[in-house]
Parts: structure tokens; sequence; C-alpha cells
């Protein structure tokens, strides 16, 4: 076995539990977090999945800001929402950095689908922070997010993180329905 592989295989184990003690709001998911981000910056970097690379790197910062944010509440977090201006105005600023980004990575870099990966990067930023915060839509963020990297991983042949990305997906739905339950009984 390869070492990357090696990497892949731990980091999507450390993911997968990650995930799953997010989606119950357990504190104990950000240690997880901090681990597979650092495995899967080398990862990506090697991949030549730059933005990916750095997504991963900030995750690891996320997953620092999650623990100190859920453990330190002045009142215990819950689950809230966005109001809609939010979105419209995180759309259109994503959507215009991802495009910045795309192409200032295509004509300087060797980056493989730059545009792609800027804005699968842009919006997870995005989404990470909604989930710090316990904001619902950030997991609507998520099942759009990990649908397109599927393809994108699928692309590179990085396939066990792309069954990560469908492993994902199926739980971001999941995530989704049961913030949206403990927001239902606190609205």
């Amino acid at each position: 076995m390869s070492f990357l592989l090696t990497i892949e295989i731990v980091a999507t184990a450390t993911s997968l539990s990650y995930l799953f003690l997010l989606i119950r709001q357990n504190i104990w998911c950000w240690p997880l977090a901090f681990v597979s981000a650092l495995l899967s910056i080398y990862h990506f970097y090697e991949s030549k999945l730059y933005f990916e690379s750095m997504l991963y790197g900030y995750y690891a910062l996320v997953a620092v800001y999650g623990w100190r944010n859920w453990s330190r509440p002045k009142t215990p977090l819950k689950v809230s929402t966005w109001k809609p201006e939010y979105h419209i105005i995180t759309i259109l600023t994503g959507t215009a950095f991802s495009i910045g980004l795309g192409y200032f990575f295509e004509t300087n870099t060797d980056a493989d689908k730059p545009y792609l990966d800027a804005a699968t990067t842009i919006f997870s930023f995005v989404a990470s922070i909604l989930e710090v915060r316990k904001i619902l839509a950030g997991w609507i963020y998520w099942i759009i997010i990990n649908g397109v990297t599927i393809g994108l991983y699928f692309s590179k042949s990085l396939h066990i993180y792309a069954a990560l990305m469908v492993v994902y997906f199926v739980m971001s739905i999941i995530g989704y329905q049961q913030w949206r339950k403990d927001w239902l009984k606190t609205a």
C-alpha cells in the first residue's frame, strides 16, 4: 500500500468519525476534524488540488475555532437560521471569489480544474463557519458542495475521497434533518 493511500484511508476514517459526532453536536468532533485536516493537506497538495489543500488547512483552523466556540459558550449554542439576504450576499460574493481565484490559478499554476476547485473551496469556507455557529443552512451548503466534490475527486482518481464525499453527501442530509428537528424544538 502506498504512503498516499494510507494517508487517504486514515484521513477518511477520521473524517467520518468527525461528521458522525458533528451531527450529534458532540464537541469531540473537533479533534477528529483537526487530525483529518492535517493528513488531507498533504494528500491534496500531492494531487495538485491546491485549493483543496488550502481548504484543509482552513479546516484545521476551523477545528480549533470549533473546539473553542463549543467548549466556552456564554450560553449553550442552539441551532439557528440565517436571513435570506445573508445567503444572497454569500452566494454572489462566493461566486465572484471563485471566478477570480479560479482564473488566477488557471493562469499562474499547474492546478487541475481550478474553477471547480476554487468554488468548492470558497463555499466550504462558508459552510464550515456556519456549522461552527450551528446555522442550519450550513447543511444545505454541504449537500451541494459534497455533491459537486464527488465528481471532482473521481475526475482525479481520488476514489477513497470520492467515496467519502458520497457518505458526506448522505450524512449531510441526515445532519440537516437532525439539526432541523433540534431547531424546531427551540424555534
